[in-house]
């Protein structure tokens, strides 16, 4: 079975392209590398034994899209591509409006025109916005995101559930991650940001390998048990392995259908940060810096519904997230190169 793969080529795209091989199926990446490496492919193919067929290209441009579906009969489509820095959105928001919301347009355009009906769309808690209640269940309203990365994840969600209302013979599964991180247990592929790290994992690494001087904790006096921000943080394979769930899922029931993935519980700024300290054998270097605007003090998921339906769960630990983290940043310092 053929899925087309948007942005496959990029962090959690590259490590569901590894599990859908794995299961049998043959993913089709398109991607135009402006967060990602072409280098992904071989680490791909040195894990699975398979190298994805790949588009160097960007959804916007319909006429790839229809290029592809004219080439292959893909089945399903998993959308992950777009633009995914929540500071940088705030300085670019036409580019992340863009990319992100134009191109998803164009992609279901071309999807329609092709008949293919299946889509599994990677949104984000964000779009629960900054409600104080947790944890977030999807039962819950979406709130109002404070940056346009999530406006333009919840412009998404709605575009799609206006569409199965015109159209009910689609088949949508909108899932919402809460705080990725990891890295493939063999040390091949992790994540590998662009510049500056945005993310509280890559700038770990990052100081422990000597690209960074010191992590700065921002915040210190949250209402939380030791002061710092509670996340709940999901292993990337454990959230691959959710794709895979929602694809067998998204095969038998049209309609729109809505899942966190997370671990169902949070863990604090510091407590990640000795879980860090533990695998890496010696102190990190970390500093107390002000609170950043738009922070919430903590939140986490309710991961029920995914159990329930998908029979999904996560599996790895906090200790596993960051022992194959610092395995992919050690083996890796400069990330693909």
């Amino acid at each position: 079975m053929k899925i087309l793969v948007t942005g496959g080529c990029g962090y959690i795209g590259s490590h569901t392209c590894v599990q859908l091989i794995n299961q049998g199926y043959d993913p089709i990446i398109i991607d135009n590398l402006c967060n990602s490496k072409e280098m992904v492919l071989d680490r791909i193919q040195e894990i699975t034994g398979k190298k994805p067929i790949f588009y160097q290209g960007d959804i916007r441009d319909k006429s790839l899209l229809q290029q592809i579906f004219s080439e292959h009969k893909i089945d399903s489509v998993i959308h992950f591509a777009g633009l995914k820095a929540v500071g940088e959105s705030v300085h670019k928001p036409l580019e992340y409006y863009n990319c992100n919301v134009y191109g998803s347009l164009i992609l279901f355009e071309a999807m329609r025109e092709a008949n293919v009906k299946k889509i599994i769309f990677s949104s984000s808690a964000t779009v629960y916005g900054t409600q104080p209640i947790v944890p977030y269940v999807e039962t819950m309203e979406t709130g109002e995101p404070t940056q346009p990365y999530g406006r333009s994840k919840l412009f998404i969600e709605k575009i799609l559930q206006d569409l199965i209302v015109a159209e009910p013979d689609w088949s949508i599964t909108l899932l919402r991650y809460f705080n990725p991180v990891g890295a493939h247990s063999s040390g091949l592929m992790g994540e590998d940001p662009q510049g500056i790290p945005n993310n509280l994992m890559p700038y770990m690494t990052q100081v422990a390998i000597g690209k960074r001087e010191s992590l700065a904790v921002f915040g210190d006096d949250y209402e939380t048990a030791d002061g710092t921000c509670v996340r709940d943080y999901i292993h990337v394979m454990d959230l691959a392995d959710g794709h895979l769930a929602a694809l067998k899922y998204n095969q038998d029931h049209k309609g729109v259908h809505i899942f966190n993935l997370g671990s169902g519980h949070g863990n604090s700024v510091l407590e990640v940060i000795a879980a860090f300290e533990d695998v890496f054998g010696k102190k990190l270097a970390w500093h107390f810096a002000p609170r950043r605007a738009g922070d919430l003090p903590a939140y986490w998921a309710n991961a029920d519904r995914a159990k329930k339906l998908l029979d999904w769960e996560t599996k790895l630990s906090l200790h596993d997230m960051v022992k194959d983290s610092w395995n992919w940043q050690s083996k890796n310092p400069k990330g693909f190169v």
